[in-house]
C-alpha cells in the first residue's frame, strides 16, 4: 500500500520537524473498495456506492515494518453489481473522511448481485521500507 500525499507529509513532519500532526483514530479505520486507482491524491471518485455497499471497519497489528489486518473484513451482500474491484484504501471514517493509504489488489474481483467480498485476517498488508 502507498500512503496518500497528505499522510506522506504527516510522516515527514512528524519525523523531521516540530510541526504538530493529527493522528488518525485507530478505532475508526475503515476499508473502502474502488474500481480504479484512487492515486496518492486520495481521490474517492471511483469508490463503490449503492447496491448495499458500505465501508468496513478494519483493525491492524504491527510487527516490525509490517501492519496487517488482525481480523477478517467482510463486506455486506451486494444487492446489485459493484463492478470490478481493483483497489482498496484505508480511510479514517466510515463515510467521507480522509484516505490514509491505498493499493491495487493482486487479483481484481468482479462483484455481482448476491456476492460477499471477504478479506481474511492477515491478507491486507501495509509495509514501510
Amino acid at each position: 500500500m502507498s500512503f496518500t500525499n497528505t499522510y506522506e507529509t504527516h510522516v515527514l513532519n512528524y519525523l523531521f520537524t516540530a510541526t504538530s500532526v493529527t493522528r488518525p483514530v485507530a478505532s475508526n479505520l475503515h476499508l473502502a473498495l474502488f474500481t480504479a486507482d484512487p492515486t496518492e491524491t486520495g481521490s474517492t471518485s471511483s469508490e463503490i456506492s449503492g447496491s448495499g455497499y458500505t465501508r468496513k471497519a478494519v483493525a491492524f497489528t504491527v510487527s516490525g515494518n509490517l501492519a496487517t489486518n488482525s481480523g477478517a473484513i467482510e463486506f455486506p451482500t451486494a444487492t446489485g453489481s459493484w463492478g470490478t474491484i481493483s483497489h482498496v484504501a484505508v480511510m479514517d471514517a466510515s463515510s467521507s473522511g480522509n484516505m490514509l493509504a491505498s493499493s491495487a489488489l493482486s487479483v481484481s474481483k468482479a462483484v455481482t448481485t448476491g456476492d460477499v467480498l471477504r478479506i481474511n485476517a492477515g491478507e491486507l498488508d501495509i509495509t514501510l521500507d
